[in-house]
This record gives C-alpha cells, sequence and structure tokens, in this order.
C-alpha cells in the first residue's frame, strides 16, 4: 500500500510525522508512506522545512490519501489549482484527513453527508462550511476517516494498517509504539476507537 501524507506549507509536523513513522513500520512489499507536496520544499508551522518525497499528483495514485493539517489549511482548502490536482478516488483509495484536513475533503466534495472529527480550533469553520462535527477522536464512513486531535493522529494510521495489512498488525505497530508502562492500554484504546470502522 503506497501513501501520499500531503504536507501543505504551514503543516503541523505531529499528523505528518506520526502518521508517516507508524506507517512506515508496515514491513510488506510495497508498502510506504511518502511526505506529498505542492512544492519541492514546504515550511511548517513551527519553520521545519522539508524535502517532498512525491509531487501532489502521486495523490492521485495512492492507495492511502492522508491529508495533514497546519495553519494555513483554510487558503489550501479554496486554492482550485490544487483541489484540481486532488481528484481523489473513494471506491478504490481509502481517504484521510487529520483535523483542518478535512475542510479540504469537504471542498473536494468528500463529506457530503459524512460527519467529520476536527480539532477545537477547526471546528468552527468546519461547522460553518457545512460539515457536521463529532465530538470523537476518529470516526470512518466507508474508505473515508477523519480524526480530531493532533495526537489522534495514530488512530488514522492504525485505522489505514488494519484495512489494509490487518487488525493484529495494526494493534501490534501501536502497541510497539506506545509509552512503557501504558501499552496494553494504549493499544487497547486505539483498537477501540477504529475497530468499529475496520470493516469499512
Amino acid at each position: 500500500m503506497r501513501t501520499a501524507v500531503l504536507t501543505f506549507d504551514g503543516f503541523n509536523e505531529l499528523d505528518s510525522f506520526i502518521a508517516s513513522a507508524i506507517l512506515n513500520r508496515v514491513k510488506r512489499p510495497g508498502w510506504s508512506a511518502e511526505i506529498t507536496s505542492p512544492t519541492p520544499v514546504v515550511t511548517s508551522m513551527n519553520g521545519v522545512r522539508v524535502e517532498r518525497q512525491q509531487p501532489l499528483s502521486f495523490a492521485r495514485e495512492a492507495d492511502f490519501v492522508l491529508v495533514g493539517s497546519g495553519v494555513r489549511t483554510r487558503d489550501i482548502a479554496k486554492d482550485a489549482a490544487i483541489l484540481d490536482e486532488l481528484r481523489l478516488d473513494p471506491g478504490r483509495q481509502l481517504i484521510g484527513a487529520q483535523c483542518s484536513g478535512a475542510l479540504i475533503l469537504k471542498a473536494l466534495g468528500l463529506l457530503e453527508g459524512v460527519p467529520a472529527c476536527t480539532d477545537t480550533v477547526t471546528k468552527p469553520w468546519a461547522v460553518e462550511a457545512g460539515i457536521t462535527v463529532l465530538e470523537r477522536p476518529f470516526h470512518a464512513v466507508g474508505n473515508i476517516a477523519t480524526a480530531g486531535g493532533c495526537l489522534a493522529s495514530h488512530y488514522l494510521a492504525g485505522w489505514a494498517i488494519a484495512r489494509r495489512a490487518s487488525p493484529a498488525e495494526a494493534e501490534s505497530i501501536l502497541h510497539y509504539v506506545a509509552p512503557v508502562g501504558e501499552k496494553d492500554d494504549y493499544a487497547a484504546r486505539a483498537m477501540a476507537a477504529i475497530g468499529p470502522y475496520i470493516d469499512g
């Protein structure tokens, strides 16, 4: 499974890096998660400069597209050139959004009749955009998933691993990355959050 981790200027490092690191712990042929951006270099909300691994067009080929959040997401959700590049297919692709990334899914028409999770800062903008916001860390309908809160990114990664590898592999990886002394509780909580949505 190839994953496009959409990462734009002003991105939140926690969204892009945690999810991609967890996804890349799956050691299967052809499995990779790559930072995917519209420009060769993007700068995070805290000034971290990152070279992309894939151009934005890669999102159309990827098996899983994960839309990260950031301080410029509202502007990006109005950028016709970027939206045109993101011709995603929820019939074929898993599609996830972290926090304000839900605004991009809404702009792409992927949240019609689909409620979403987002962070507390984005919530008023999401409601204004017509999104039904859930007070949960994770929710999915079919192949579209959303997560709310920076540290909910492991739910999106775990969900994709469970869907395209196996629930056991997702739980094992989440257990591995969990804090020592909290591993069992952490993995159990994560699997309880994503479990109802694994079968799509």
